[in-house]
């Protein structure tokens, strides 16, 4: 091993990335035929969200060497972040027909497997790793989506809590000194934390849960993002609502909220269901009200993209362009985009009926008042799709071809969100049949509105 390459190695493992990749580019140049300097300049392109690059540098790495497993795994994880799961199912068998018994190929296996709806396969690849390797949370979690996704939430919450451990989740576990409340502590005239931990989504989803824990007599702090904390406020339960980074009062108990559904033992027929849960303040209504003046025409909210760095985006979000079927419908549009991708600001600048308001969405607040004022939203799997189903208005779910394990599967209705209605596609990455369903249901909305 060379001088050179081992300062690489040593950066790259130190997660020093630029300056490894600068030193891999340097040993390439003298030496083309370099398999770990090819392989290892491959798994930074992963590293660094550049999936098409790693593939075609991983690619490189192979021609000179086939016989290395980690560089097919490899190469099958950067096909999983690209969609092309039936590819990175090629590359993981190639892996596993040199390394039969790696644990963390078996359950990546898995994943594509599940991504290609195989799913009694996918879950025996997850009983295989764990087989191997008992601890790995990776196909704890992963078999956990898969539960859940089918309905098993016993089995599903439970492994849920795996989150914790996988690493590539990155999640922060507060490391609190008071104990975790799973559901059989009494909490009477206790105090009990329940904290987001995940997305906005999230937090959206389970605060249903806040009030029923305040029903078992305790006094409940509810910690949240502070762009989530006025629309928290109307949530009935909390004694107090504080925004992440302010001063915690004391308190007994703690349980973020993920872990509620594990803790009440939530099924699928004892999903806490009933809504509205949150509410626009009157303020925001009167504002909102007067910023969209007079009803002409039925009003729709439009969403079509989420956060650009969720993992799953590329899956989920869709242009601006995609929804073009929907709008020469005789209604009055909203774009209901906070942040709107520098591809999608042309066309919605070129489309003066769609009322964009996106500079004066602050908070979820703003958003939840908005949405209060339309008759219907439309949305990919994003926050809003939650804020919109947590108030109790009619909203219409896009949903890929593997969805979120909340949306379950083969219903085009949600136990989470009795107002919402699902439009799955068929094939993966197939949008294009899915809007032309919106578009019939939207014809027959509007007209009998």
């Amino acid at each position: 091993m060379t001088s050179a390459f081992q300062r690489a190695l040593a950066l790259h493992q130190a997660g020093r990335l630029t300056e490894a990749e600068a030193i891999y580019g340097q040993i390439l140049k003298v030496e083309p035929n370099h398999f770990d300097a090819s392989h290892l300049l491959g798994v930074i392109y992963y590293q660094r969200g550049t999936h098409a690059d790693a593939v075609r540098q991983i690619d490189a790495a192979l021609k000179v060497n086939s016989k290395f497993a980690d560089a097919h795994a490899n190469r099958g994880n950067a096909l999983l972040k690209l969609g092309s799961s039936d590819e990175a199912l090629v590359s993981y068998d190639k892996a596993l027909a040199l390394t039969p018994n790696k644990a963390e190929t078996i359950s990546n296996r898995g994943f594509a497997l599940y991504e290609l709806k195989r799913f009694d396969e996918a879950l025996a690849s997850y009983e295989r790793a764990l087989a191997l390797q008992p601890e790995h949370a990776g196909a704890h979690w992963n078999e956990a989506l898969l539960r859940l996704l089918k309905g098993d939430f016993g089995r599903g919450w439970a492994k849920h809590e795996w989150r914790w451990a996988n690493k590539n989740l990155a999640l922060k576990k507060r490391n609190f000194a008071q104990p975790l409340w799973l559901g059989s502590d009494a909490i009477a005239n206790k105090t009990i934390l329940l904290y987001s931990e995940q997305g906005f989504g999230d937090t959206i989803q389970f605060c249903r849960y806040v009030p029923l824990v305040a029903e078992r007599n305790a006094r409940v702090i509810l910690e949240v993002p502070s762009s989530l904390h006025g629309l928290m406020c109307s949530l009935a339960g909390p004694t107090q609502t504080v925004s992440y980074g302010s001063p915690l009062p004391h308190f007994d108990f703690q349980c973020p909220l993920l872990t509620l559904p594990l803790a009440f033992g939530t099924r699928l027929e004892t999903i806490p269901s009933a809504t509205p849960y949150l509410r626009a303040s009157a303020d925001s209504l009167k504002n909102w009200r007067t910023r969209l003046g007079p009803r002409s025409r039925p009003r729709i909210g439009l969403v079509w993209s989420g956060s650009p760095t969720h993992t799953n985006d590329k899956v989920r979000s869709i242009s601006l362009q995609s929804l073009q079927p929907l709008l020469d419908i005789d209604a009055t549009f909203v774009s209901l985009q906070k942040d709107v991708r520098s591809d999608d600001a042309p066309l919605l600048k070129k489309y003066n009926d769609i009322l964009d308001f996106g500079d004066l969405l602050k908070d979820f607040s703003d958003t939840a008042a908005l949405i209060s004022h339309l008759d219907l939203v439309i949305s990919v799997d994003t926050s809003v799709a939650h804020v919109a189903g947590a108030l109790a208005k009619p909203v219409w779910v896009l949903l890929p071809f593997v969805p979120d394990w909340r949306w379950l599967l083969d219903r085009d209705d949600n136990p989470w969100y009795p107002t919402s209605r699902l439009f799955r596609q068929n094939r993966a990455r197939d949008w294009d049949s899915v809007i032309m369903r919106v578009r019939e249901a939207l014809l027959k909305f509007v007209k009998y509105l």
